[in-house]
């Protein structure tokens, strides 16, 4: 398969498909967002391949110089520093031109911070929705927080530590209920040393460890 979008593990190394690290093995060369990170991750599991940078400020330039290879049959894998790529993460745009070009294309699964925070709440159902990251500014927050009010189903979104202090105050002023009874979890997810929050009044605060 020339392109292999593939799921890396989004703290702990070990939570990575034996598919995917097959996959890795078997490529010609791995796109990755940094080729530091992921050399951390091949070398973990004993894997030794060519590396090409593939993040948000080269991804237009890569995409351009890369699909003449995979039109030429070369086989190459996608992974991001976690989770999937093209979920709030490059590789949206060299997927998309890949199936324009007619080059098959496969994801292999794998560890979902989404699905795992999720869980990890009990407000798992038959329903949610995904935010991606939140909106930067007061205003954007606000209006935000206005709209999910009129939601009844869980929502995830991903939020940086040093913005979160902010971004719950935002939503405690503008909905108390919703801020008390909303779980929060700071990435890494699957590491020893993760943690999770409920805030029991409007008062509570992040531990100091979220703090940035």
């Amino acid at each position: 398969m020339p392109l292999a979008v593939c799921a890396t593990p989004i703290g702990n190394l070990d939570d990575v498909t034996l598919r995917v690290l097959a996959e890795l093995r078997a490529a010609e060369l791995v796109l990755c967002e940094d080729t530091r990170h992921t050399r951390t991750l091949l070398e973990r599991h004993g894997i030794d391949v060519r590396l090409l940078s593939y993040h948000e400020h080269n991804e237009a330039a890569r995409t351009a110089e890369l699909l003449p290879r995979l039109e030429a049959g070369e086989r190459l894998a996608l992974v991001s520093d976690a989770g999937m790529p093209g979920i709030n993460d490059p590789g949206a745009r060299i997927v998309r031109a890949a199936l324009e070009a007619g080059v098959p294309v496969t994801v292999l699964p794998g560890p979902s911070a989404v699905e795992t925070a999720l869980v990890a709440s009990g407000l798992v159902g038959e329903r949610y929705q995904f935010l991606g990251f939140l909106p930067r500014g007061a205003k954007a927050l606000e209006g935000l927080w206005e709209e999910l009010g009129r939601t009844d189903w869980p929502t995830v979104a991903f939020e940086s530590p040093r913005r979160l202090p902010a971004s719950l105050r935002s939503l405690a002023a503008a909905d108390p209920e919703r801020a008390r009874r909303s779980p929060r979890t700071p990435a890494p997810r699957s590491q020893p040393w993760r943690s999770w929050w409920r805030p029991a009044s409007r008062a509570s605060k992040p531990p100091s460890s979220w703090r940035g």
